[in-house]
């Protein structure tokens, strides 16, 4: 999802921890270790990665065009390739009908049908391309927020690990319990009667 859209989804994090300086350099550096690579032409089924806002298909961060005043913005993409079942058993069906015809047997064996299950997946794993999804980050580097373009649970998980992994520091979900506990100014005993807390069950 797109900071530009019409409607948007969005989900908010606290970060924790510090960047080595110079920070931009390091941003940088973390961006272009793990920007995305294109799968379309081999048979991994599902990637993700970091990528350019402004060209999220051709993603270069080496000009420092994430960087927008106090703001760090670049956009998640996640790719996969999805084959219906329906088109695996086509192409089965008609390899199974060419080598029996080829051997002149009635029918292949379980393992034979394997072999040719795996190699119809894999074939069409490398000619199916990869349909990409786009989440936009925005990153207020001195307020310590993320905004993220998504509440997908699984953009959201892809999301924090490829954070941590980039740039050593993590991402904490700002849900109702942790705003409030971490941005609020409670004291610490108001902190410790919110921790005894117990959710509510509404019953209409």
């Amino acid at each position: 999802m797109g900071i530009l859209s019409s409607s948007i989804s969005l989900a908010q994090y606290r970060v924790e921890g510090k960047l080595e300086h110079p920070v931009i350099e390091t941003v940088a550096d973390g961006l272009g270790k793990h920007t995305i690579s294109d799968i379309d032409n081999n048979t991994t089924e599902r990637i993700f990665g970091w990528t350019s806002f402004q060209h999220p298909f051709r993603p270069n961060f080496k000009d420092r065009s994430f960087v927008v005043g106090s703001h760090f913005i670049f956009s998640l993409r996640m790719d996969k390739k999805t084959i219906s079942p329906a088109m695996i058993n086509k192409h089965c069906a008609m390899e199974i009908d060419r080598r029996t015809a080829e051997k002149g047997i009635p029918f292949l064996s379980r393992d034979e049908k394997r072999h040719i299950r795996e190699h119809v997946v894999n074939l069409l794993s490398r000619r199916i391309p990869a349909t990409p999804t786009l989440c936009d980050v925005i990153w207020d580097y001195e307020g310590a927020t993320v905004w993220f373009l998504s509440r997908v649970k699984a953009a959201c998980e892809s999301l924090e690990t490829l954070f941590l992994r980039s740039f050593n520091i993590s991402l904490v979900p700002m849900i109702p319990y942790s705003s409030a506990y971490l941005s609020a100014g409670l004291s610490d005993n108001e902190k410790d009667r919110l921790t005894q807390l117990s959710p509510t069950r509404f019953v209409t």
